[in-house]
């Protein structure tokens, strides 16, 4: 049996990750700790086989960078030198695809990071520390994935979701995104324990997803048809040059799928992308 300790209390991907491994409750028990305040450094590590970090922060004030500092790299590397030193044999690292520094654009294992934003800074920072202590007693797995979405999850997939169900047409985008189902993460950090992997690794979902495809799977879900016209094109594409967030949701961005722990290299896939709609919107 796999012990495995999550950090960060109440977070999407870790109770989602402890409620996909409950299916198999004689390979793997879970436990999750919160790591706010200093009660977790009491608590001792020796009992687990992994550690899988999740605890971090996203959002907080610009001016207040050295909170992305003390929380994302200082704690994440603080908690893994604890756990080398107490036994635990493997160490699971969430980092971003934000670490690139870029919203558009094709990602191969020749890109270089490039972190812009306090957040990815912190999380590269952290990446670069954690490698450092990796060996062959102590596997380090860092993984960057692209967008994840699920049932109940945050960020610009329940603002498509709340344009599918309102609008009465869409643009028609051409257009490529790396991006992954909850289930597909869950099942890949499962088979990173099962297999004890270490080093830089990119989940993502089998296919590549087009937001015009995304929205028309939403609108379906919930027996709604929801046309779409190519009018609108010229606009978007305007769009995506003169706004971020506007660039986030209609334009190209995707991960080489050769990239380790891409799905060219092993099977984590759940299901199909449509079942994968049906299931975040039920």
């Amino acid at each position: 049996m796999k012990r495995i300790l999550i950090t960060g209390a109440g977070s999407y991907i870790g109770t989602s990750f402890e409620n996909w491994v409950s299916q198999w409750p004689e390979k793997y028990q879970v436990e999750t700790i919160d790591m706010r305040g200093d009660e977790w450094r009491d608590k001792s590590f020796s009992s687990h086989d992994v550690i899988y970090h999740i605890a971090a922060i996203v959002h907080v004030k610009e001016y207040d960078t050295e909170k992305y500092f003390s929380v994302n790299r200082d704690l994440a590397v603080e908690v893994a030198k604890k756990a080398k030193a107490e036994g635990v044999q493997q160490f699971i690292f969430l980092s971003t695809m934000g670490v690139y520094g870029k919203e558009a654009g094709f990602i191969d294992e020749k890109t270089k990071a490039d972190a812009k934003t306090p957040y990815a800074k912190s999380k590269l920072e952290a990446e670069e520390l954690l490698s450092d202590l990796a060996d062959d007693t102590f596997k380090v797995a860092t993984l960057r994935p692209p967008i994840v979405y699920g049932k109940d999850c945050k960020g610009n997939y329940p603002r498509l979701a709340s344009m599918a169900l309102k609008l009465p047409i869409f643009a028609e985008v051409k257009n490529e995104r790396s991006m992954i189902f909850i289930d597909n993460l869950s099942e890949f950090v499962r088979l990173t324990i099962d297999k004890e992997m270490s080093g830089l690794f990119f989940p993502q979902n089998k296919e590549y997803v087009n937001t015009t495809e995304l929205v028309q799977l939403i609108a379906k879900a919930h027996d709604k048809e929801l046309r779409t016209t190519g009018v609108f094109y010229p606009f978007v594409s305007l769009g995506i040059k003169m706004s971020k967030t506007f660039g986030k949701v209609f334009g190209s961005f995707t991960y080489d799928k050769r990239m380790p722990g891409g799905p060219k290299e092993f099977e984590y896939e759940t299901c199909s992308f449509e079942e994968s709609i049906k299931r975040t919107e039920k």
